[in-house]
């Protein structure tokens, strides 16, 4: 029987679609780190509170990269090369979402507006991010090497996205609701499309390492396709609403811990 649970089953047993699939993950943790890095670095004056909370979201980020790095080198696989159209990060830049690393190269600080930017794309890219975490909890939550670092990867991004809304909210209360609005709308709609054509790009790869029928790969890419009509007809507006969270300050705790202890 097709199931979620069932195909990522696959795709772990596999050392090759498990290296590729650790790879990407790795790979976009990493960019997450160090472009959360940049901007902390960058934080205007009249936000410097923020830059504290940004530091460690990147170094979640920085330590999620390790781990799946880790979980690697434990199955003696070395990273695998990216595949251009497999990385997430960079073609939502390149839809001129978030902000640009050209510009976060440089040594100027940021605007409001830039950490606007910056806020939506994060409150956006956590809520998938969120999700996924949650999935692959659920189906590998009890697993002898997924397990851990699982469980620890879905609470921390479950602290990004608490803090996101909470510091969405407060900053829409200082009066940047309406451009906090439109940004929200245009990051979602094109994460959406974005999420879609990854996703068919990673499954065909997984197809080929795995050798699936061209029926299974058919009936996985309709399933991609399903999903992408329904976040356009309405789903993604589950990633651009507000609401104060329970978990207050998430962020606010200190550094984040070492990262590959579980392996």
């Amino acid at each position: 029987m097709l199931s979620a649970k069932s195909l990522f089953q696959e795709i772990l047993d596999n050392d090759e679609s498990f290296r590729l699939f650790c790879s990407i993950a790795a790979s976009g943790e990493s960019q997450g780190g160090w472009e959360n890095a940049r901007i902390a670095a960058l934080v205007p004056p009249a936000q410097a509170r923020l830059a504290p909370k940004v530091a460690r979201h990147g170094a979640d980020e920085d330590k999620h990269g390790r781990i799946f790095t880790a979980l690697l080198r434990k199955r003696g696989l070395e990273p695998a090369e990216i595949p251009d159209d497999t990385d997430y990060t960079m073609l939502l830049e390149g839809l001129g979402i978030g902000l640009a690393h050209e510009k976060l190269r440089r040594d100027e600080p940021l605007s409001e507006g830039d950490l606007l930017i910056y806020l939506v794309h994060s409150r956006v890219t956590e809520q998938r991010a969120s999700e996924e975490m949650v999935t692959l909890k659920r189906f590998f939550g009890d697993h002898p090497d997924l397990g851990r670092a699982v469980k620890m990867i879905s609470n921390d991004e479950d602290n990004h996205l608490a803090y996101c809304h909470e510091e969405l909210l407060r900053l829409s209360g200082a009066g940047h609701g309406r451009p906090i609005r439109a940004l929200l709308r245009e990051s979602a709609l094109a994460e959406i499309k974005v999420y879609r054509n990854v996703s068919l790009a990673v499954m065909s790869r997984m197809a080929a390492i795995l050798g699936w029928s061209r029926a299974k790969y058919g009936l996985l890419a309709l399933g991609i396709h399903g999903r992408y009509v329904y976040e356009r007809l309405g789903g993604w507006r589950r990633m651009v609403r507000l609401r104060m969270p329970e978990r207050r300050d998430a962020l606010g705790g200190g550094p984040a811990g070492a990262a590959p202890e579980f392996a």
